[in-house]
């Protein structure tokens, strides 16, 4: 009963600080969705201080919509744009006296990944290329094509709806978005013990991220979870 706890940081929310001692895993911007040099040291130097792990959080080239818009790009583009961002953070990594633990795209990238196979080869061939683990939904075609690639690390939500198949609900359909702490301890539990998952995420830019993960460690623990990196 092991479960990984990850946070999506280093993207301007301003309460990384607290909630790095709270996680065991943060994923941080590679600049193309949001960050900058600058906050990507600051945040992977803070982590390593506090033994949590560091992944890269590579997504499309669209700061203006967060990375959260989907994009038509080629396969090589794709390739390309994750093989720069992860290769940038880790020369930052090596920079703060640690070393990339695995990759986990941002967004819209994210997505359709794990639905479509012409974005999720090129997403698993960067994180093969670095020798790299992958984060992404179970069951979804970036886990289908890792194999023989990659580890997979299977992952769940516990900020965001689901759809019946196991996609997240879309942001701009109502109901995208849990609010409660509460709900979203007993959903990450859910998660943990029904999906499989080896890791569970709270987005950084939820303004109540320190709030809910404080609620996923205690219900977690409570329901006998031991909280550690994923192996």
């Amino acid at each position: 009963m092991l479960i990984d706890l990850n946070c999506d940081l280093g993207e301007g929310a301003g309460t990384d600080l607290d909630v790095l001692p709270l996680i065991t895993t943060a994923n941080v911007a590679c600049g193309f969705h949001a960050g900058d040099p600058a906050t990507a040291f600051a945040t992977i130097a803070a982590a390593a201080k506090l033994g949590v792990r560091v992944g890269a959080h590579p997504s499309f080239p669209d700061r203006v919509h967060f990375g959260r818009r989907d994009l038509d790009r080629s396969e090589q583009e794709v390739y390309e744009d994750c093989v720069y961002q992860i290769g940038a953070l880790a020369g930052i990594a090596r920079a703060c006296g640690t070393a990339l633990s695995h990759v986990k795209p941002h967004g819209a990238l994210y997505n359709m990944a794990c639905r479509d196979d012409h974005y999720a080869r090129p997403v698993d061939a960067a994180a093969e290329l670095f020798g790299l683990p992958l984060m992404g939904l179970p069951a979804s075609r970036l886990e289908a094509l890792s194999a023989g690639r990659c580890q997979f690390v299977p992952e769940g939500f516990a900020d965001r709806a689901y759809r019946p198949d196991g996609s997240l609900v879309p942001r701009s359909e109502s109901g995208a978005f849990i609010t409660d702490a509460g709900e979203a301890a007993r959903q990450a539990v859910r998660l943990a013990r029904e999906r499989g998952v080896w890791t569970l995420c709270v987005h950084g830019d939820n303004r109540q991220a320190v709030a809910f993960v404080r609620a996923l460690r205690d219900a977690l623990t409570a329901e006998g979870f031991t909280i550690q990196p994923f192996a």
